[in-house]
């Protein structure tokens, strides 16, 4: 599915964001990427949707560079940032048709697809309200509804649990798992090791741009949970 292969970043500053990163997503994948603050987790994320050029190296989906062919991976492709980036004078419905607009969504699709989402990530009353009325956790929901809507092959989410109610914490590790056990993949970056280490079939950790550890959840954890990795591979 997604090949990040000997991906390097080098800031306008001289800074070496991403340092040769080697990462595979394949088909079916729930793959986690942590690391600390700064060490290049949303860089590498912007990178994958083209929001952010890079210096070498080359990554591919099915096996096309997103440089050579960027609008039809893009198609394929679904985004969350950390921090939701909406149009405040659209109501949360606007916002959702005009998504499906720009996926070409059938209106049968969207019939059927808009008010299960909705429902399932406890938007279905809020709706036709503004944006500008909702809260950070609306607003994150709503981004993450536009995200599912169109049904990607690959979902790229940036810390998306922040900000969320415990139920539409549980409902989106259902999502994600189900878009997976479809064929699809999910590459997200979190920092609450628990839900990684729970929810992920494979995780890569990344330190000052560089990856020091990639593979099988269970094999990376040989027996003990993700927090002692986590701070064994950081030096603490």
């Amino acid at each position: 599915m997604l090949e990040i292969k000997n991906l390097t970043i080098i800031y306008p500053n001289g800074k070496k964001a991403v340092s040769d990163l080697n990462i595979t997503i394949a088909d079916g994948d729930l793959y986690g990427f942590i690391g600390k603050n700064g060490a290049g987790k949303t860089t590498t994320l912007k990178a994958c949707l083209t929001i952010h050029d890079y210096n070498t190296g080359d990554i591919l989906l099915n096996g096309v560079s997103i440089k050579s062919a960027p609008t039809e991976c893009k198609k394929r492709m679904a985004y969350v940032p950390d921090t939701p980036i909406l149009d405040p004078n659209l109501t949360g419905l606007q916002y959702l048709n005009f998504i499906c607009d720009i996926y070409n969504v059938s209106e049968e699709k969207r019939k059927q697809k808009i008010p299960a989402l909705s429902k399932q990530l406890g938007m279905n009353e809020k709706l036709n309200d503004l944006i500008s009325s909702y809260s950070h956790g609306m607003k994150q929901k709503i981004s993450l509804i536009g995200a599912f809507i169109h049904e990607p092959k690959l979902l790229i989410l940036d810390e998306p649990f922040v900000g969320l109610d415990p139920e539409a914490f549980i409902q989106l590790k259902a999502l994600m798992k189900a878009l997976c056990a479809s064929g699809g993949s999910v590459l997200f970056s979190s920092h609450i090791l628990d839900v990684v280490e729970k929810t992920c079939n494979k995780i890569a950790i990344i330190r000052n741009g560089e990856l020091i550890r990639s593979g099988e959840t269970q094999e990376i954890l040989e027996n003990r949970d993700l927090e002692n990795v986590f701070m064994e591979l950081n030096g603490k």
